[in-house]
Formats: C-alpha cells, sequence, structure tokens
C-alpha cells in the first residue's frame, strides 16, 4: 500500500458498482450482429469491455473482422443507444454487493466516492436513477465518457474528477473496476492503487495481464486497502 493518505476512489460502473450481468455488452453484441455479424458475447467482452462504447464497436469490428468504417460504426451505436435504453427500462438493475456499504465507509473516512463510466452521461444518469441513488448521497459525484475528450485508457476522466475536487496527488486516488482497460486508464492516470475486480467483465487471468496492483473478488475487500 502508498504511504499516501487516499483522498479518492474512482469506480468503474457496469460491472463494478453496478450488476446488470452483462446486459450492455449482450445489446451491443446484438447491435453488432444485426448488421450481418456472429460475433460472441466473449469476443465483445474481451475487446469492448470498459471503453467508450463507439470505440467498442471499432474494436470488435477492426479486432475480429478487419473492418474500420465510421458508417458502419455511427448506425451500429445508434441501434445499440436505443436497444439499451429498452433493455435497461424493462431489465432488473442491482447494486453490486456491499458497495453501499463502501460507500458509507469511504465517507466516514473522508474519502470521495466517484463513479466514472464509458457510458454517455444520459445512459449513466438513467442506470444511476433506476437504482434509487443521488449525487451527493450514495456518491459524490459522476463522470461519463461524453464529459471528456478522450476515453480509456486516457486517464482524462480520472483528471476530471481531480480537477473537480482540487486533487493535484493522483497518487491519493485509488481506480477500481472489472476490465483491463480500467486498470489501464489508473495506471496512466498516475493512480496510487489500480484495483481489479472479478465481478463483471473480465476474469482475474484477464486481469492480470494489465498488472494491476490488486484483484478483488468483492467490493468490500477494497476497505483495508484505504487504510
Amino acid at each position: 500500500m502508498k504511504k499516501n493518505k487516499i483522498t479518492m476512489v474512482v469506480f468503474d460502473m457496469a460491472g463494478t458498482t453496478v450488476n446488470e450481468d452483462n446486459l450492455v455488452y449482450k445489446t451491443l453484441r446484438n447491435a453488432i450482429n444485426n448488421a450481418g455479424f456472429d460475433f460472441s458475447l466473449e469476443q465483445v467482452l474481451a475487446q469492448g469491455a470498459g471503453k467508450e462504447k463507439r470505440q467498442a464497436i471499432r474494436s470488435v469490428l477492426s479486432t475480429y473482422g478487419g473492418i474500420s468504417d465510421e458508417v458502419l460504426t455511427a448506425g451500429i451505436y445508434d441501434e445499440f443507444i436505443v436497444a439499451l435504453t429498452d433493455a435497461y427500462a424493462k431489465e432488473e438493475i442491482l447494486p453490486q454487493p456491499n458497495v453501499t456499504t463502501v460507500f458509507s465507509a469511504l465517507r466516514e473516512k473522508n474519502i470521495l466516492a466517484v463513479l466514472n463510466t464509458g457510458y454517455d452521461r444520459a445512459t449513466a444518469s438513467s442506470i444511476i436513477e433506476k437504482l434509487g441513488w443521488k449525487e451527493g448521497v450514495e456518491f459524490d459525484a459522476l463522470v461519463t465518457a461524453s464529459d471528456v475528450s478522450e476515453n480509456r485508457p486516457h486517464p482524462d476522466m480520472i483528471e476530471f474528477a481531480m480537477k473537480r475536487f482540487d486533487i493535484t496527488d493522483s497518487s491519493s486516488v485509488v481506480k477500481v473496476g472489472d476490465s483491463t482497460i480500467d486498470i489501464e486508464e489508473g495506471q496512466n492516470a498516475g493512480c496510487g492503487l489500480s484495483i481489479g475486480i472479478t465481478t463483471g467483465a473480465h476474469t482475474a487471468v484477464q486481469l492480470q495481464t494489465a498488472n494491476p496492483d490488486y484483484i478483488i473478488n468483492d467490493l468490500i475487500e477494497l476497505l483495508p486497502l484505504t487504510s
């Protein structure tokens, strides 16, 4: 553990703080396959997890299809957003185990809890509303892919959150996420700890390829690491 006092923990949403059974990537797979492909969920997770969703589509198409087509990408993305809005309206979305306990414990330690995501703000806000969470109550801030110019693995979302709360020392920040690109984001931001969690898109073996400081299986395991 780094000696610096932790000031902020930045949590990914889907798969990390939100349990939606990979609904977003199932919906993304369907939107891509509706354009004439036959990719598996595992392929979409491997290339798309944690990324801004246009970039996720680009990565899947280029990696498995050798395709670079912005018109095609835009069409798939538009269909995906409509389908995801509908899916989130119908399907159950739950908080991950112990997440609100962890948020409360961090608040008692005067550590900020920030959510960040590869979703656009409208989508992320609808998920938070369905969970019944409120900024300033359960968590301190939300940063989305539409708030910054560069998305994961670039550090822009973390730097955006740091600037909002006047945090200048990135080594006092912890990043937690369920995909390798979350870990890379934390490393690129200079976070004191970049932690993978096995509750979402990537397995422990996949997470380990990004060389995280820790891999945890439940958010409650985060608390001793922030002491």
